[in-house]
């Protein structure tokens, strides 16, 4: 049976920048990482991908290349965590104990929970950049014009915007293709507004009005009926009932029996459901009940377990309430890392403390960019040194240069080397 110091489990964003910064601070730290994959992805760039502006095989990377020195591989899957004999079950690789375990799986795609969207995704009636990036750029070539829906779903997702960046490079891309006045543009969401920080809500708020988009909030995705092309929805305002068709109705909205609302489709991107992964899932390491149930339950600042000590979580499958992002991973890795070797050291855990960070470079077009940055409770957290150059509650083209091209040469060249 392998035993080490520090397993790390998901060589993805979190589990490889934690190994490089921890490898960075001590060389003699004794680790090792559980991760399957060969390939590894930036998948920010991915919005991008499928507005065709980003080649998809420039986010695509071999995962030895980043695989720290010193850190052993373990090419397999974790099937389940044991924190009461300190043991991780994998699939082909037995059991392998530790004296810390930093949980950093990311999380997985569950579209059966959407009734009738494997089927859609199957038969290529739907698009998600989630998935298939290079599979949404060819439907928006072939799109002659009708209703483009725009959607997300109930469960918590990778970075929140994605699914309405998407819908502002389509909205563009119309126009230049000439079909623009032949769509309705529509942005369903089960959220209550276009985005949680007021500062950046009254720029896209602006944009969808200024750009005709139908905005329909408090729409939630119940099915998909991929031979009519038809996708319905549940008004989940409470209070309301399902009578919120909108005057003129050129979408063609229908009420379904007393609660259902049915749009027809001609185009339709969505991210589909997401979750921890079931070996997370259904280990005790996760909350048991509640709103965070399947989640790691760790403390929102120190990212310490909070009912086992010796076990630390970030990145999409701790509790935290914020933003599922690779920008959040950054601020995170950090604080984990001091966190994580001062319990080593002193069998105290540190006082570095993660404010809740989080980024979404919402992408507004071809060139535009709104760089979202906040903190718990959708406090705005901006750059002090960007915001003093750079109004980012506005479309700039510097942010989507930075979007383009420095995110991505960050990532690779600093954050998974562990310097930034």
């Amino acid at each position: 049976m392998n035993h080490y110091q520090i397993l790390i489990i998901g060589g993805g964003t979190a589990g490889i920048t934690v190994a490089a910064q921890l490898k960075r601070k001590d060389k003699s730290l004794s680790m090792a990482i559980i991760e399957p994959s060969k390939k590894h992805y930036y998948q920010p760039a991915w919005t991008l991908v499928g507005a065709g502006t980003y080649n998809f095989k420039d986010t695509e990377r071999d995962e030895a290349d980043y695989i720290p020195k010193g850190v052993d591989w373990i090419q397999d899957y974790a099937k389940g965590i044991d924190p009461k004999t300190n043991s991780v079950e994998t699939k082909d690789s037995g059991k392998i104990t530790y004296d810390y375990l930093v949980v950093a799986p990311g999380l997985v795609m569950v579209p059966e929970l959407l009734p009738g969207l494997p089927e859609a995704m199957e038969k290529g009636i739907v698009c998600s950049n989630y998935t298939d990036p290079e599979y949404t750029w060819e439907m928006l070539q072939k799109f002659k014009g009708g209703n483009a829906v725009f959607t997300q779903p109930t469960t918590p997702i990778k970075c929140g915007g994605a699914p309405q960046k998407i819908m502002y490079l389509a909205e563009e891309y119309f126009r230049k293709s000439g079909v623009r006045n032949d769509t309705n543009v529509i942005f369903a969401t089960p959220g209550t507004v276009i985005f949680g920080v007021p500062d950046f809500a009254r720029t896209l708020n602006k944009i969808i009005l200024d750009r005709d988009i139908i905005f329909k909030p408090f729409y939630a995705p119940v099915r998909i009926d991929p031979d009519k092309k038809e996708v319905f929805f549940k008004y989940s305002k409470p209070g309301e009932n399902g009578c919120v068709i909108t005057e003129g109705n050129k979408i063609g909205e229908e009420i379904i029996g007393e609660s259902e609302i049915k749009i027809s489709f001609d185009f339709l991107h969505l991210a589909p459901p997401q979750a921890a992964p079931k070996f997370i899932r259904d280990s005790i390491v996760s909350m048991q009940d509640g709103p965070n149930k399947g989640w790691i339950d760790v403390d929102i600042h120190t990212l310490q377990h909070k009912r086992f000590p010796n076990i630390f979580s970030l990145g999409d499958v701790a509790a935290l309430p914020t933003a599922k992002t690779g920008a959040a991973i950054r601020k995170q890795a950090p604080v984990l890392v001091e966190n994580l070797l001062k319990i080593i050291h002193s069998n105290h855990v540190g006082s570095a403390s993660y404010n809740g960070y989080s980024s979404c470079p919402l992408v507004t077009g071809y060139s535009k960019m709104v760089l979202a940055e906040f903190k718990y409770d959708n406090v705005r957290d901006s750059d002090p040194l960007i915001s003093k150059f750079v109004d980012t509650t506005k479309e700039q083209y510097s942010m989507w240069l930075l979007k383009k091209y420095g995110l991505p040469f960050m990532y690779w060249n600093l954050m998974l080397k562990g310097k930034a």
